[in-house]
Protein backbone atom coordinates (compact mmCIF):
# COMPACT_ATOMS: atom_id res chain seq x y z
CA UNK A 1 0.00 0.00 0.00
CA UNK A 2 1.32 3.42 -0.96
CA UNK A 3 0.42 7.04 -0.45
CA UNK A 4 2.06 10.15 -1.83
CA UNK A 5 3.26 12.98 0.38
CA UNK A 6 0.65 15.30 -1.12
CA UNK A 7 -2.12 12.81 -0.42
CA UNK A 8 -0.80 12.40 3.13
CA UNK A 9 -0.82 16.15 3.80
CA UNK A 10 -4.30 16.46 2.28
CA UNK A 11 -5.46 13.69 4.60
CA UNK A 12 -3.78 15.28 7.65
CA UNK A 13 -5.37 18.63 6.79
CA UNK A 14 -8.91 17.37 6.27
CA UNK A 15 -9.36 14.08 8.07
CA UNK A 16 -6.93 14.96 10.83
CA UNK A 17 -7.12 18.62 11.81
CA UNK A 18 -10.47 19.39 10.16
CA UNK A 19 -12.34 16.39 11.53
CA UNK A 20 -10.86 16.93 14.98
CA UNK A 21 -12.06 20.54 14.90
CA UNK A 22 -15.58 19.43 13.97
CA UNK A 23 -15.65 16.99 16.88
CA UNK A 24 -14.30 19.65 19.23
CA UNK A 25 -17.17 21.97 18.24
CA UNK A 26 -19.71 19.56 19.64
CA UNK A 27 -17.80 19.45 22.93
CA UNK A 28 -17.67 23.25 23.04
CA UNK A 29 -21.40 23.52 22.43
CA UNK A 30 -22.13 21.09 25.27
CA UNK A 31 -19.67 22.84 27.61
CA UNK A 32 -21.17 26.26 26.92
CA UNK A 33 -24.76 25.00 27.25
CA UNK A 34 -24.13 23.33 30.58
CA UNK A 35 -22.58 26.41 32.19
CA UNK A 36 -24.64 27.40 35.22
CA UNK A 37 -26.68 30.60 35.19
CA UNK A 38 -25.59 33.44 37.48
CA UNK A 39 -28.62 32.98 39.76
CA UNK A 40 -27.89 29.29 40.35
CA UNK A 41 -25.16 28.59 42.93
CA UNK A 42 -22.50 26.25 41.60
CA UNK A 43 -19.29 24.84 42.96
CA UNK A 44 -18.03 23.98 39.49
CA UNK A 45 -18.18 27.51 38.00
CA UNK A 46 -14.45 28.14 38.57
CA UNK A 47 -13.40 24.86 36.98
CA UNK A 48 -15.90 25.27 34.14
CA UNK A 49 -14.61 28.74 33.34
CA UNK A 50 -10.99 27.61 33.21
CA UNK A 51 -11.85 24.50 31.21
CA UNK A 52 -13.82 26.57 28.66
CA UNK A 53 -10.90 29.00 28.29
CA UNK A 54 -8.43 26.19 27.61
CA UNK A 55 -10.85 24.26 25.41
CA UNK A 56 -11.68 27.24 23.18
CA UNK A 57 -8.01 28.24 22.99
CA UNK A 58 -7.03 24.75 21.83
CA UNK A 59 -9.89 24.83 19.33
CA UNK A 60 -8.64 28.17 18.01
CA UNK A 61 -5.14 26.74 17.57
CA UNK A 62 -6.60 23.69 15.82
CA UNK A 63 -8.71 25.86 13.52
CA UNK A 64 -5.68 27.98 12.58
CA UNK A 65 -3.56 24.87 11.93
CA UNK A 66 -6.32 23.45 9.72
CA UNK A 67 -6.72 26.63 7.68
CA UNK A 68 -3.00 27.33 7.38
CA UNK A 69 -2.12 23.79 6.25
CA UNK A 70 -4.93 23.98 3.73
CA UNK A 71 -3.90 27.43 2.50
CA UNK A 72 -0.14 26.99 2.34
CA UNK A 73 0.33 23.26 1.75
CA UNK A 74 -2.69 21.75 0.00
CA UNK A 75 -4.10 24.72 -1.93
CA UNK A 76 -0.96 25.45 -4.01
CA UNK A 77 -0.99 21.83 -5.20
CA UNK A 78 -4.66 22.20 -6.09
CA UNK A 79 -4.00 25.35 -8.15
CA UNK A 80 -0.84 24.15 -9.90
CA UNK A 81 -0.64 25.30 -13.51
CA UNK A 82 -0.27 22.58 -16.13
CA UNK A 83 2.47 23.06 -18.73
CA UNK A 84 1.24 24.16 -22.15
CA UNK A 85 0.01 21.27 -24.23
CA UNK A 86 -0.82 19.04 -21.24
CA UNK A 87 -3.76 16.81 -22.06
CA UNK A 88 -3.82 14.64 -18.93
CA UNK A 89 -4.92 17.05 -16.17
CA UNK A 90 -5.03 14.45 -13.37
CA UNK A 91 -2.09 16.14 -11.59
CA UNK A 92 -3.77 19.56 -11.81
CA UNK A 93 -7.04 19.31 -9.84
CA UNK A 94 -8.36 22.85 -10.42
CA UNK A 95 -7.84 22.65 -14.16
CA UNK A 96 -9.24 19.12 -14.25
CA UNK A 97 -12.46 20.33 -12.61
CA UNK A 98 -12.75 23.39 -14.84
CA UNK A 99 -12.15 21.34 -18.00
CA UNK A 100 -15.66 19.88 -17.89
CA UNK A 101 -18.98 21.69 -17.44
CA UNK A 102 -20.12 18.73 -15.34
CA UNK A 103 -17.36 19.20 -12.71
CA UNK A 104 -16.73 22.95 -13.03
CA UNK A 105 -19.30 23.72 -10.33
CA UNK A 106 -17.24 21.72 -7.82
CA UNK A 107 -14.57 24.37 -8.19
CA UNK A 108 -16.88 27.35 -8.67
CA UNK A 109 -18.96 26.55 -5.59
CA UNK A 110 -16.98 24.11 -3.45
CA UNK A 111 -13.49 25.55 -3.64
CA UNK A 112 -14.73 29.13 -3.66
CA UNK A 113 -16.49 28.37 -0.37
CA UNK A 114 -13.32 26.92 1.05
CA UNK A 115 -11.19 29.81 -0.23
CA UNK A 116 -13.37 32.60 1.11
CA UNK A 117 -15.09 31.19 4.15
CA UNK A 118 -12.23 29.13 5.58
CA UNK A 119 -10.71 32.02 7.51
CA UNK A 120 -14.04 32.85 9.19
CA UNK A 121 -13.79 29.70 11.32
CA UNK A 122 -10.46 30.39 13.10
CA UNK A 123 -11.23 34.10 13.45
CA UNK A 124 -14.61 33.35 15.02
CA UNK A 125 -13.33 30.70 17.41
CA UNK A 126 -10.34 32.88 18.37
CA UNK A 127 -12.82 35.62 19.27
CA UNK A 128 -14.78 33.13 21.41
CA UNK A 129 -11.58 32.07 23.17
CA UNK A 130 -10.60 35.69 23.81
CA UNK A 131 -14.03 36.50 25.26
CA UNK A 132 -13.95 33.42 27.50
CA UNK A 133 -10.47 34.37 28.72
CA UNK A 134 -11.55 37.97 29.36
CA UNK A 135 -14.74 37.07 31.23
CA UNK A 136 -13.60 33.75 32.71
CA UNK A 137 -15.94 32.40 35.33
CA UNK A 138 -18.02 35.59 35.16
CA UNK A 139 -19.28 34.63 31.72
CA UNK A 140 -22.34 33.07 33.36
CA UNK A 141 -23.31 36.55 34.59
CA UNK A 142 -23.63 37.72 30.99
CA UNK A 143 -26.23 35.47 29.36
CA UNK A 144 -26.36 37.52 26.13
CA UNK A 145 -22.59 37.17 25.72
CA UNK A 146 -22.75 33.46 26.53
CA UNK A 147 -25.50 33.02 23.93
CA UNK A 148 -23.45 34.99 21.38
CA UNK A 149 -20.49 32.67 21.96
CA UNK A 150 -22.80 29.69 21.62
CA UNK A 151 -24.15 31.03 18.32
CA UNK A 152 -20.67 31.77 16.97
CA UNK A 153 -19.38 28.30 17.87
CA UNK A 154 -22.45 26.79 16.17
CA UNK A 155 -21.83 28.98 13.11
CA UNK A 156 -18.19 27.91 12.99
CA UNK A 157 -19.33 24.28 13.19
CA UNK A 158 -21.64 24.75 10.19
CA UNK A 159 -19.01 26.66 8.18
CA UNK A 160 -16.31 24.08 8.94
CA UNK A 161 -18.73 21.24 8.20
CA UNK A 162 -19.63 22.67 4.79
CA UNK A 163 -15.92 23.26 4.05
CA UNK A 164 -15.17 19.67 5.09
CA UNK A 165 -17.96 18.34 2.89
CA UNK A 166 -16.69 20.29 -0.12
CA UNK A 167 -13.12 19.24 0.64
CA UNK A 168 -14.11 15.58 0.69
CA UNK A 169 -16.10 15.89 -2.54
CA UNK A 170 -13.27 17.79 -4.24
CA UNK A 171 -10.74 15.19 -3.11
CA UNK A 172 -12.98 12.47 -4.53
CA UNK A 173 -13.63 14.23 -7.83
CA UNK A 174 -10.14 15.65 -8.43
CA UNK A 175 -7.67 14.27 -5.89
CA UNK A 176 -4.39 15.98 -5.19
CA UNK A 177 -1.70 13.56 -6.24
CA UNK A 178 2.04 13.63 -6.61
CA UNK A 179 5.10 14.04 -4.50
CA UNK A 180 7.29 11.35 -3.07
CA UNK A 181 5.72 7.95 -2.54
CA UNK A 182 5.49 6.58 0.97
CA UNK A 183 5.28 2.80 1.19
CA UNK A 184 3.00 1.86 4.07
CA UNK A 185 3.18 -1.87 3.56
CA UNK A 186 4.31 -4.26 0.95
CA UNK A 187 1.80 -6.73 -0.32
CA UNK A 188 2.98 -10.16 -1.26
CA UNK A 189 0.82 -12.56 -3.16
CA UNK A 190 1.29 -16.30 -2.73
Amino acid sequence: MEISTRELWTMIHGMGFGALYLMACSGALVTICRRPRADVPSTTADNDGRFLQIYLSVMAALAWITVLTGTYLVYPWYRALPPKGTTNLAAYPQHLLLSSPITASWHLIGMEWKEHIAFVVPIAITMCAAVSIEYGRNLNRHPALRNAILAIVATSLVAAGVAGFFGAMLAKTAPIEGGATIHLSSETTP
